[in-house]
């Protein structure tokens, strides 16, 4: 994600920034002024210890050098496999940093924490890559199970789920593929079958989050299996989301057909009347994406620049609140300048900060400048809280890990602040 660091006005003491759209590589320039700071250190690190603080430094100094992170993102995954004693080291360091616990249960502590300073939780069962029918089954009742937890829990109100975790991905790029029949697939006995226990495997999960009053994220994924994955959502938000948002798809901006793809969305929700409910991120697969593109000789899904993506990202923000109404979105982004701009453009119109149709989110172990000054200026804010055993959740780590080596400005950001409470405590 990334990093968006803006000026402070000394003499106001407030936060300056500028939106823009691409138009034909138009862009429209505007400057806002507002109290909302992402540098206050003392609301962004109050939940955290002195220790815990300096771990944080610790882990993000080495997650900075990025043939560090290269290195350990290749061997970490063997050394697991290996039997060798490393868990202690992983749970004492990453996993402490960016995951929940090992089960459901674990989650509470931090969900507990999280609350007392007005800070929500989105969990995710962080397992991933497991194929097989009974493996999907078994999936499909693990997001059931986490649903039903979230339902007795005051600050749980979404979860997070894959649909690569409950259907083959060979089957999901078929689809992607097929003819845009309502079926979704070729005439394939066989696969039909397939589809429709995925179907019916997200319909029971979604019919326990409406049951529950809980929200489902469908998570984005690559662009190869990406279309069947959207079919799904809407077709299950035409059924759940009559008079209030329980299904949101996820729209990542860094492709340059998604802001088009979020109105015809919009599009489709008002005919079939149903509430649009929509997680904008930038987007996880960038290099992946490209790569493809190249090796198998087509374009390239993603955007041609970063302000491109930045661009749509704000634009997507826009729509979304001038069609607040009916649509219901999460701002999903450690960029601080979209937050900024989504927060801004709420106090503008008018639109409270609790309303039911408007969330910001970011990763539990990242940003928390931004999550907890949102949360302290009242805004809906939570942290997206992953959880699962060690073993099966180091996919997630190693995207974390190589997030922070990556992205421009993010980790150097991180590390400022946590240097700047820490002298504001007076401590080394």
């Amino acid at each position: 994600m990334d990093g968006g660091i803006l000026p402070l006005y000394p003499q106001t003491c407030q936060k300056a920034f500028f939106t823009y759209t691409n138009s034909a590589d138009i862009r429209s320039w505007k400057v806002f002024t507002m109290e909302l700071s992402f540098d206050n250190t003392e609301v962004a690190f109050a939940y955290k210890k002195d220790s815990e603080l300096k771990h944080a430094r610790w882990l993000l100094k080495t997650m900075h050098y990025s043939w560090f992170v290269a290195v350990g993102t290749r061997i970490t995954p063997f050394l697991m496999k290996t039997g060798l004693p490393v868990h202690g080291m992983i749970r004492a360091t990453i996993f402490k940093q960016f995951v929940g616990g090992e089960t459901l249960e674990q989650t509470a502590e931090a969900g507990k924490l999280l609350s007392g300073y007005g800070v929500q939780v989105i969990l995710d069962y962080g397992v991933e890559g497991k194929e097989g029918e009974e493996n999907f089954d078994k999936t499909a009742d693990e997001f059931i199970k986490v649903i039903n937890y979230a339902a007795t829990q005051t600050n749980i109100p979404f979860i997070s789920i894959k649909v690569t975790g409950i259907a083959r991905v060979g089957l999901l790029n078929t689809l992607n593929d097929a003819p845009r029949l309502r079926s979704g697939i070729h005439d394939h006995e066989d696969e039909q079958a397939e589809w429709e226990r995925v179907r019916e495997r997200m319909f029971r999960i979604c019919a326990a989050a409406a049951e529950k009053g809980i929200g489902v994220l469908v998570d984005a994924e690559e662009s190869w299996i990406q279309d069947p994955v959207d079919r799904l959502a809407i077709e299950m938000m035409e059924i759940f989301n009559k008079e209030t948002p329980i299904v949101y798809n996820t729209i990542q901006l860094y492709r340059h057909d998604r802001l088009r793809f979020l109105k015809l969305s919009h599009q489709i929700a008002r005919k079939d009347d149903f509430i649009l409910a929509v997680k904008l991120v930038r987007g996880a697969y960038m290099e992946k994406e490209r790569d493809r593109a190249m090796l198998m000789n087509y374009d390239s899904p993603i955007q041609q620049n970063k302000s491109f993506a930045d661009g749509d990202y704000n634009a997507a923000i826009n729509f979304c609140v001038d069609n607040i109404d009916t649509t219901a979105f999460i701002v999903a982004s450690h960029n601080e300048y979209s937050n900024l701009f989504a927060a801004e453009l709420l106090d503008t119109k008018g639109i409270p900060h609790n309303h039911p149709h408007v969330h910001f989110s970011q990763l539990y172990g990242m940003s928390d400048n931004i999550t907890f000054n949102l949360a302290k200026a009242g805004y809906s804010v939570s942290k997206y809280l992953p959880f699962g055993p060690i073993r099966e959740v180091i996919p997630y780590l190693m995207r974390r890990a190589q997030e922070n080596s990556s992205v421009s400005g993010q980790t150097g950001r991180e590390l400022t602040l946590i240097n700047k409470e820490l002298k504001r405590r007076k401590v080394g």
